[in-house]
């Protein structure tokens, strides 16, 4: 019973932090409809969309990023954690990205026009600007003991590997996810949702303690973006660079190299 007593505060900590999540997943979500309904220019909407997605993701991983520094009440906790909300954010934001990778991605692959991608990519930038300075604000009320001000001015690197290597990983991690993400398309939504949800768990727990695991530039921008301003360079070329050398390389591997590959297999073949 003492024990039981003694993990309470914690408790109530992480339902604190779960509790704020889950609000600003469904206040997003009425801001998503709202904008549906009153917005009618496609390049505004699409302008809005993203920048909902991205305040949604970017804000949800600050307060993970919290509870995972928490003493777990189980191992596994963060990355269940980490799972449930892929999945929430798989199935709501259906049709945004919030990665610049990925609007680099269907840029490259012809699926969207450079206006509509330069238009995508501002807002992600400004909504993951947006919710660091939210998240200041809001851990200045103190509503978790976890919850302090000084969080969000302090550069904490999550880069425990050297350059070479943290940049190996975030491209993999990069490859591995956008080619999932290009191949699944013609997988049943429910379950391409589940999938994705466990890939990014499984990369978050292989790279997450050398890396982050983040390969997102926005994302990183925001969760860092103190540490963009004492050491641009080498959070440049590893959270933004990288990730979208990870793009080049599967989009050379799957569009080109892959397909010359076969055809010079078949025409050998007949020979």
């Amino acid at each position: 019973m003492t024990a039981l007593r003694g993990l309470w505060p914690e408790m109530q900590d992480t339902c604190t932090s779960l509790g704020l999540m889950l609000s600003i997943v469904l206040f997003m979500g009425l801001a998503r409809v709202v904008s549906r309904q009153q917005l009618n220019g496609p390049m505004a909407h699409a302008f809005v969309l993203e920048f909902l997605a991205t305040f949604q993701l970017c804000f949800c991983t600050h307060e993970l990023q919290l509870l995972s520094e928490q003493e777990p009440l189980h191992p596994t906790w963060p990355l269940m954690l980490i799972y449930f909300f892929s999945l929430v954010h798989g199935l709501t934001l259906v049709g945004t990205s919030s990665n610049p990778c990925g609007v680099m991605m269907q840029m490259m692959l012809g699926g969207m026009s450079a206006e509509t991608g330069a238009i995508r990519l501002l807002a992600q930038l400004i909504g993951a600007l947006c919710s660091r300075y939210c998240m200041g604000a809001l851990w200045s009320l103190g509503l978790t003991k976890y919850h302090v001000s000084e969080r969000s001015f302090a550069c904490r690197n999550p880069i425990q590997v050297d350059l070479p290597k943290a940049v190996i990983i975030e491209a993999v991690c990069s490859f591995i996810f956008h080619s999932a993400l290009l191949h699944f398309q013609e997988v049943r939504t429910k379950l391409r949702i589940h999938l994705l949800s466990a890939l990014i768990t499984f990369l978050v727990y292989a790279g997450g303690s050398l890396t982050g695991a983040i390969f997102n530039p926005t994302l990183a921008l925001s969760l860092h973006f103190k540490c963009f301003d004492e050491a641009f360079l080498q959070f440049f070329i590893v959270y933004w660079l990288s990730p979208s050398l990870g793009i080049l390389l599967m989009i050379l591997m799957f569009n080109f190299f892959l397909p010359w590959l076969y055809d010079n297999h078949t025409t050998n073949k007949k020979e």
